[in-house]
């Protein structure tokens, strides 16, 4: 049987203010993520992922929690109520751990809802509801206009955690950058400083310095290399440059 989504997604004008180029990614990546999700079977979403501890059901059950929660701060800037994105990282984790032992149909039927909800906040949020400030689900606070490129982060970043055909070389070249400003962002004030030269996919050179303006060391590679080693999914052979040791990632 052939994985339809409920609800198909098509190209709407967006008000002024609102973050379209990034709505618009979320949706090309969904996409991607349901094809990726119809290629497994029973026996595929029981095997291990590429994060230590979690198998793809736990990914997919994540990108759907992730969904919701991200509506959750939707619904915040939009009505002013606070509506934190998780009750508590127990709560998260556990939703996370029991969703991942359902049939894989319950899975994807419930990955489908959650990113259609998510699809709805978007659609339905005012033009100035984009400029609200909301707490971020690592505590950051950050306008409302951010949420949808966080949700386009999570898709990608876990498309290559299903361990399922995509790589980092997959990513939307038109978001590498954003990618790498992020996963630079992750690290300020926890390592001492360092710098890293990115080679973006359009052959152009970009160089992040990592926690500070000073730097001891310096790391260069491709975008993917990078931000596969930034994101703690690869161990940075393909680098070039002393690696400093990484705390893990958040």
């Amino acid at each position: 049987m052939t994985y339809t989504p409920s609800t198909q997604h098509t190209s709407v004008p967006a008000p002024r203010g609102v973050p379209d180029r990034h709505i618009n990614a979320v949706r090309q990546a969904t996409d991607v993520l349901y094809e990726a999700v119809e290629e497994l079977d029973e026996a595929a979403v029981r095997a291990d992922s590429r994060l230590p501890g979690w198998s793809r059901g736990h990914v997919v059950t994540h990108l759907a929690r992730n969904a919701d929660a991200l509506v959750n701060l939707l619904t915040w800037a939009r009505t002013g109520v606070e509506h934190q994105a998780y009750a508590s990282r127990s709560d998260r984790d556990a939703d996370i751990e029991e969703g991942s032992h359902r049939l894989l149909q319950v899975i994807k039927a419930d990955l489908d809802s959650a990113c259609v909800r998510f699809e709805t906040a978007c659609r339905e949020m005012p033009a100035h509801a984009w400029r609200a400030e909301v707490s971020a689900p690592k505590g950051q606070v950050i306008p409302a206009s951010a949420v949808p490129l966080f949700r386009l982060r999570e898709i990608w970043i876990h498309l290559v955690d299903l361990d399922a055909g995509v790589g980092f070389d997959d990513l939307p070249a038109d978001f590498v950058q954003d990618f790498l400003d992020d996963a630079v962002e992750q690290f300020a004030g926890r390592v001492d400083p360092f710098s890293v030269e990115v080679t973006l996919p359009d052959g152009a050179q970009r160089i992040w310095t990592v926690s500070g303006p000073a730097s001891r060391s310096s790391v260069s590679g491709s975008a993917s290399a990078v931000l596969g080693w930034l994101t703690g999914r690869t161990d940075g052979a393909d680098l070039r440059g002393e690696l400093p040791e990484l705390p893990d990632w958040i």
